[in-house]
C-alpha cells in the first residue's frame, strides 16, 4: 500500500519511518524540506514538494494520513485537500483534534464521497519502537481499507490497534484517555512529593519508584518513565515548574459536564496544570493578603522577607 503523510514532525516523521520499516510506501510532505529530505534519504521515502504532489503521487483509493495540530491548521488543510481527491479517497486525521470538529469534517466529506477516518494516537516519540496506539473513528469501510496501514503501525498485528466506533470516536477516546493520563500524572506528581518531604527518612525516589516498577499495583509505563528520569537528577533544578495542557484535558472536563458525571480527579488534574502556568501568582498573593487581614498572619514578600 501507499499514503501520504502530510506533516512530519515529531510524531509524524516517526509515524513515517514506522510505516516504511513496516513495508508501507510513503510519500510524505511537510513545509520543512530538509525534514522531507532526510526521510527520503534514510527510510526511502518518497519526497513532495507540496500536499498537491503527494496527492498526485497516489493511485486509488488514495489515502492522505495528517499530522498536524488541531484547529484551524487542520481545518484549512482538509479544506484545501477536498478538491484535489475523488470519491472513494480517504483522509485520516491523526492528531488530536475536537471529536465534534471530526465529526463535521467527517460528514463533509462523506458529501462529497470522501471517505475520513479520525485516529487517537498514543505512543509519544517511543512510537517508533514500541508501536501506537491506535483509537480509530471510521464506517467499516474504511477502517477495512486502512487495516494494513493500522496494523503496521500498531505494536503488532493483532493488538494496540481498534475500530472503535464511527466517525468521531476515535478522538473522543482519545480525549477521555488523555484526560485519564492527566489524573495518573498527578496521582505520581503528589504522592512522589510526599515521599520527598518525609526528610527524616531521606527517601531515594529513585529507588522506591524502580522498586514499584516490580510487582507494584501502581507499575505502569508513566512509572517506568518516571523512575528512569529520577535515576538521572532527582532534585529536577534545570526543569521550570511549568505543565502546559493541551486541548484533550480540557475537553475532557467539558464533556464530563455535559454528561453531568462527577469527574474530580480528572478536574482537579487540569486545574492544577493552570496553577502552574500563572506566572504572576495573583490568586496565591490575594490568599495571603486575606490571611494577613483576617488574622494578622505574616506575609512573605517577593524578596524573601516578611
Amino acid at each position: 500500500m501507499r499514503l501520504a503523510m502530510i506533516g512530519l514532525g515529531k510524531m509524524g516523521g516517526n509515524m513515517a519511518r514506522r510505516l516504511r520499516r513496516g513495508g508501507i510506501e510513503v510519500v510524505g510532505y511537510d513545509r520543512a524540506a530538509d525534514v522531507v529530505a532526510q526521510l527520503a534519504k534514510e527510510e526511502g521515502m518518497l519526497a513532495a514538494t507540496s500536499v498537491a504532489d503527494a496527492v498526485a503521487q497516489l493511485s486509488s483509493p488514495r489515502v492522505v494520513w495528517l499530522m498536524l495540530p488541531s484547529g484551524d491548521p487542520t481545518e484549512q488543510q482538509i479544506r484545501a485537500l477536498a478538491p484535489l481527491l475523488s470519491k472513494g479517497d480517504i483522509v485520516v486525521d491523526g492528531g488530536n483534534s475536537n471529536y465534534h470538529d471530526s465529526q463535521r469534517r467527517g460528514a463533509w466529506l462523506a458529501e462529497q464521497g470522501i471517505g475520513f477516518m479520525d485516529c487517537g494516537t498514543s505512543g509519544g516519540i517511543w512510537g517508533l519502537d514500541n508501536g501506537y496506539c491506535l483509537m480509530v473513528g471510521a464506517t467499516d469501510a474504511v477502517a477495512k481499507t486502512m487495516t494494513p496501514i493500522l496494523q503496521a503501525m500498531a505494536p503488532a498485528a493483532e493488538r494496540g490497534w481498534a475500530h472503535v466506533g464511527p466517525v468521531g470516536a476515535g478522538h473522543f477516546t482519545k480525549m477521555i484517555h488523555n484526560g485519564i493520563e492527566y489524573g495518573m500524572m498527578q496521582s505520581f506528581t503528589e504522592g512522589l512529593e510526599l515521599l520527598r518531604g518525609k526528610q527524616e527518612f531521606a527517601l531515594d525516589l529513585a529507588q522506591v519508584t524502580e522498586l514499584w516498577r516490580h510487582g507494584s499495583v501502581v507499575r505502569s509505563w508513566l512509572l517506568d518513565l518516571t523512575a528512569e528520569a529520577l535515576k538521572h537528577d532527582q532534585e529536577l533544578t534545570e526543569v521550570a515548574p511549568y505543565v502546559p495542557d493541551s486541548g484533550e484535558g480540557r475537553w475532557t472536563v467539558v464533556e464530563a459536564i455535559d454528561q453531568g458525571v462527577a469527574a474530580p480527579v480528572l478536574t482537579l488534574a487540569l486545574q492544577m496544570r493552570f496553577t502552574s502556568q500563572n506566572e504572576t501568582g495573583y490568586g496565591y498573593r490575594l490568599l495571603s493578603t486575606m490571611r494577613n487581614a483576617f488574622g494578622g498572619h505574616a506575609v512573605k514578600h517577593a524578596d524573601g522577607k516578611k
